[in-house]
């Protein structure tokens, strides 16, 4: 009987420290898990980053493009308005004259297509 208990304790033994190195691998897994959630989420970040910063260098460019074109697009808005003034005075004074001639000499006449009724 000695021999059974003693093989009943060595099994009981046994199982407790195959449930110990169990427990222990179960630890390790874990912290395993939580050391790449980690790594993942600063890796993540990272990646973030770099691409947020890549969108502000394109977003930069293409509104400064913007901006020189808008600059661009205004000086030859001004310089058209300037253009149009100095065409407006310089042949205003000739326009008023043909106006006001052929409004106020009239020429009476009677049309062609005009038919005298017999």
């Amino acid at each position: 009987m000695t021999s059974q208990s003693q093989g009943i304790q060595q099994l009981l033994q046994a199982e407790k420290r195959a449930k110990d190195k169990l427990e222990e691998a179960k630890k390790r897994k874990g912290k395993r898990l939580k050391q790449a959630k980690e790594e993942a989420i600063a890796e993540i970040d990272h990646y973030r980053l770099q691409r947020e910063k890549e969108f502000r260098n394109k977003q930069t460019n293409a509104m400064g493009s913007q901006g020189n074109l808008s600059a661009k697009i205004e000086e030859q808005t001004t310089e058209t308005i300037r253009n149009l003034t100095s065409s407006y005075h310089k042949n205003m004074e000739s326009m008023m004259k043909k106006l006001l001639s052929m409004i106020c000499d009239i020429n009476p006449e009677v049309h062609p297509n005009f038919r005298h009724a017999v």
